[in-house]
This record gives structure tokens, sequence and C-alpha cells, in this order.
């Protein structure tokens, strides 16, 4: 299978942002690609300092924006993922921030509200984003079985793990990657560590511009880079042998060798 990484730059308008995801989305398919991955939150831009709130640019899954993300993937017979910014009930200003996997025929096939916000570096995501509450799922396809996880969460290996248990052979990870000291050594490095210790591929699509870092990565089971993008944005894509897992396990049988008993009675000890 082929995986194009959309490394796109995202507007304040949902409008153009749509036409982008559009675009890239035929470019992805002139390259020959079976999935197109965007960015996190790809619906709209809102600046650390903007004053437009996640209520007033967000939708719900079968809104408008999904909705012709759907008719282009139908369009292109491709399998797209994208992060939204989706309605919360109740909520006035903060929304859930979500990734959405399509099938060919622009059928949903996965959504993943984010649970684990970026609440880090002087940054409060969670005063703009209500937290999911369901763990990550996978979706399994012709092409293999995907599992979603957005952005910040490549910094929980738990999360990598148990979409990798649950069957997954690609993690994909829409994400927008804010620039800081050491971020982008820790996007790059996390990427690799995720796809190691689960021997999975991790396909990784960033949000370029603004205040965001790019480098857009496809990286396979034993940390190999396949493909990688700079700073700019771009269509980056890479082809995934999904036998190479197998091949993988059979010389580095980590999940194999998981305790899993040892876990859970040290987790809970620690926790009292």
């Amino acid at each position: 299978m082929r995986i194009a990484l959309c490394q796109l730059v995202s507007s304040p308008r949902k409008a153009e942002n749509l036409e982008a995801a559009r675009l890239a989305i035929q470019g992805a398919r002139s390259r020959g690609a079976d999935v197109a991955l965007l960015p996190e939150v790809f619906m709209a831009y809102i600046g650390p300092r903007d004053p437009v709130t996640a209520a007033e640019v967000a939708e719900p899954v079968d809104g408008p924006f999904v909705a012709g993300l759907a008719a282009e993937a139908r369009a292109q017979r491709l399998y797209v993922g994208c992060g939204i910014w989706e309605k919360a009930p109740g909520e006035r200003a903060r929304a859930f921030n979500t990734a959405v996997l399509l099938g060919p025929d622009g059928g949903l096939l996965l959504r993943y509200r984010k649970t684990h916000l970026y609440d880090a570096f002087g940054y409060r995501e969670s005063d703009r984003i209500v937290p999911g509450d369901e763990a990550p799922g996978v979706a399994r396809t012709p092409l293999g079985a995907f599992g979603l996880l957005v952005c910040y969460e490549l910094r929980f290996p738990e999360l990598a793990r148990m979409v990798a248990l649950a069957g997954a052979d690609v993690l994909s990870l829409p994400a927008a990657w804010v620039a800081g000291a050491l971020k982008e050594y820790h996007w790059t490095t996390l990427l690799a560590a995720r796809a190691i210790e689960n021997t999975i591929f991790v396909a990784g699509a960033d949000q370029a511009g603004n205040v965001f870092v790019g480098r857009s990565r496809l990286v396979d089971p034993m940390g190999v880079t396949l493909a990688e993008g700079g700073e700019d944005p771009g269509v980056i894509v890479g082809d995934v042998d999904l036998e190479r897992v197998t091949r993988v396990r059979e010389k580095l049988p980590t999940l194999r060798h998981r305790r899993g008993d040892l876990y859970a009675t040290r987790e809970a000890s620690a926790i009292r």
C-alpha cells in the first residue's frame, strides 16, 4: 500500500482548507497512493491568541467539512484520514479534537476524539478542547488495519500499545506539532520509538507553516524512515509492505514477550 502524508498549511477559513484538502487528496491519487492522511484540526487554524473559539468553527462529524472530504475520497477511491474540530454538546467555547478515517466509498470507518490534551510547554489545549473518553480503536480494511491517535498522544506509549495490541498494522497520527526548543527532535524520535516498540508502521502527517514544524514522516517497524517532509507544505508518499510487520516480529517478538500480569499489578500498586 502507498500512504500519502499531506503536509498542509491550515487557514482560519474552512472553505479554503477544504479546497486544499481536496487538491491534496487528488495529488495523492496522482502519485498512486491508497491512503491520504491530513493533519490534526486541519478544518481551521486558530492561533494561540485568536479570539475565535473552537466551538464557533466546529461541526458535527456528518457536517459539511467531513462531507466534502468524503466526496473527494469517493471521487478518488482513496482512504482519507483528517483531524477536525467536532462540536461538543453543551459547550459554548470548546470542541472535541477529533480524527476521522474515511473509506474509499466515503463512509466513516473510524472516529477518535483526542483524550490526552496538550497542557504543556506553556500552552493549555484544555481551554479549547474537551477531552474524549473513549479508548482508541482499529479499523480493519482490505489494505490492512489502521489505528488513530492525535499529535501530543505520541508522548503516551500506552495509547500506541493499545492500538498495536488491538491488531493495527499502521498507526495514523494527524498532528499539529508546535515548534519549540527540542520539539522537532522529540517529534522525529517519538515517531520512531512508537514504531519500534510496537513493531508497526507509524504515519505522522503534520501541519506546516504558522507555528508548526512540518517534518511529516512514515516509519517502518524497525524504525526506518520510509518517507519524510521538510518544513514546506507538500504531499509526501511512502510504500508500506505489511509482510514487513510479520518479518520484524519473527526476529523481534516484543509484543509476545510482554508480561501483562506484572504491568497491571505494578501500576495498581503505584496508584495506591
